[in-house]
This record gives structure tokens, C-alpha cells and sequence, in this order.
């Protein structure tokens, strides 16, 4: 008979018993995974208002004391049907009433085939617990590399600006494009862009689809970030969307498009493959 005070290896008491290692640790993770579910739910129950990160901080007090990352707590919400559907309140960004001159759409036609070729730029908001702030981003067709982005509280010219600026320091575009948009038309980004040589497009009033590549883009932001996550504040928001575009969307994001390459797969790929060109 076995000693209670003695403690014996998994894999020889499971040898005993005929039992495989890996059932034990299968049911051990199972009971763990109950335990969890249970609480979940209980703390659900209690507070039905609650997102996946006030539950996942719930989980950490007294009386659960269980440390879980928010992933794992999604995913079992999900299962549960207990995820908060997302109100999600419609907030206009684009002004085409203005003074400044219109482009023509310079790619509605055009076959892209190398980086830098064109770059397509648009402007969506994030809701905050108090507020609302605002998302400029561009990105690049060809790799689907994100260039620059900037995260403002106002609507102004400054958060298109910012954008351009940082795609600019180490990127240029034979063409940017963008809807008509009163940031995008204003004389500041207007001057920038023809500074550098780079030949303006935009697409036509009320066709969004003119403006398609970065229409889904931002429709991805939203989906695999936005509305999963609850923001704090404008530091908070800025720290997971930095580490969204950075880590994830550039890095770690397969695209169909790019043969399940990630864009920074895909244009390292182009450029080894094309090192002699140059």
C-alpha cells in the first residue's frame, strides 16, 4: 500500500496502474478547465456587463485567485455565448465638403507589381470607455505593409500628417491614394506629397470601393482588434494598436493574397529576389 506522506513519479504510478502519462496530465488540464468554466460563469452571472479583460481581472481577486491570460479567457466567453455583443455607435470621418481641388483615380485600372508602387491611405475611430479617437493608417498594396499610422484625439489634418510622415521616413510611393477626404485634401498634406514627387489619387465621392485595399484593411483592424479589446484610456489604446500593426498585422498575419506570407515575409522575399536588379 502506498505510503501518503511519500510522493511517487507521475510515470511510475501511472505504470502501476497501466495507465499512459498523457492521460493523466489530460485529465488533470480538464479539471483545471472546469474549475476555470465555473468561475467564468459565476463571475458573469454576477457581473453580465463585464468584458473578457474585467473578467479576466476578476479571476485574479479573491476568491479565485487565478492567474489567466485574456486569450484563454475569451475563448471559454465565446464558447459559453457569453461575450458582450459590440455596440458599436457609427461615427462619421470622412468630410468631402471642402474648397480644395479633387484628384483622379490613377488605380483603378493600374496592375501593381513591385513595393512602393502605390500606397492607399484611409481614417477610422476606436471608441474609449469617455471618448472617441481616431486612427489614420497607410499601407502599401503590394506587400500589404503597413508604413506609417498615427492615433489622435481630434479629427485635424495633424492625424493624416503624422501618418505620412512616419511612411515617409523610410518609404516613398510613386502614388498615394485616398478617398477625398478633407485631411487628405488639405493644402499641408497636398504640399508634402508633391514635395516628394509623388502623384496624387483619390477616389470618387460616395464609391468607397475606389478605396477598397484600405476599406478592408481598416474592416481587419476592427474585427481582430478593435472589438475585442476594451481600451482604457488613449496611452492604452495606443500600446495595443502599436503592438497590433507592429508585431501582428506586419509580422505575424498570413495573407491568402501573398501566398500565406506575412507582409514582412513577402517584401523580404520580393527583395531577395530581386537583389540583382538594383
Amino acid at each position: 500500500m502506498l505510503n501518503k506522506s511519500e510522493s511517487y513519479p507521475v510515470s511510475a504510478v501511472c505504470e502501476l496502474v497501466g495507465l499512459l502519462r498523457s492521460s493523466y496530465y489530460y485529465q488533470s488540464q480538464r479539471k483545471d478547465e472546469s474549475e476555470l468554466e465555473a468561475a467564468i460563469i459565476e463571475i458573469a452571472g454576477k457581473y453580465p456587463t463585464y468584458g473578457t479583460r474585467r473578467v479576466m481581472h476578476q479571476l485574479s481577486r479573491s476568491p479565485y485567485k487565478t492567474i489567466v491570460n485574456r486569450k484563454r479567457v475569451q475563448r471559454i466567453m465565446g464558447k459559453k455565448g457569453l461575450l458582450i455583443p459590440q455596440k458599436r455607435q457609427k461615427k462619421r470621418t470622412t468630410n468631402s465638403n471642402h474648397p480644395f481641388p479633387r484628384y483622379p483615380n490613377l488605380v483603378k485600372h493600374l496592375i501593381i507589381t513591385r513595393p512602393d508602387q502605390v500606397w492607399v491611405s484611409d481614417i477610422t475611430y476606436i471608441r474609449l470607455q469617455e471618448e472617441f479617437v481616431y486612427l489614420a493608417v497607410i499601407m502599401d498594396v503590394f506587400t500589404r505593409m503597413i508604413r506609417g499610422w498615427c492615433l489622435h484625439r481630434t479629427l485635424d489634418q495633424e492625424l493624416t500628417l503624422s501618418a505620412l510622415r512616419t511612411a515617409l521616413d523610410t518609404h516613398q510611393p510613386d502614388i498615394h491614394h485616398s478617398d477625398q477626404g478633407l485631411q487628405y485634401a488639405a493644402q499641408a498634406y497636398i504640399k508634402l506629397l508633391r514635395s516628394r514627387g509623388i502623384q496624387i489619387s483619390m477616389a470618387a465621392v460616395g464609391k468607397a470601393e475606389e478605396n477598397g485595399y484600405a476599406e478592408r484593411l481598416m474592416r481587419t483592424i476592427k474585427e481582430e482588434e478593435v472589438y475585442i479589446s476594451e481600451y482604457i484610456d488613449l496611452l492604452d489604446v495606443r500600446k495595443q494598436i502599436e503592438h497590433f500593426i507592429d508585431d501582428v498585422y506586419n509580422k505575424k498575419r498570413i495573407h491568402s493574397s501573398l501566398g500565406y506570407l506575412t507582409p514582412h515575409e513577402f517584401e523580404v522575399a520580393y527583395k531577395l529576389a530581386h537583389i540583382h536588379d538594383s
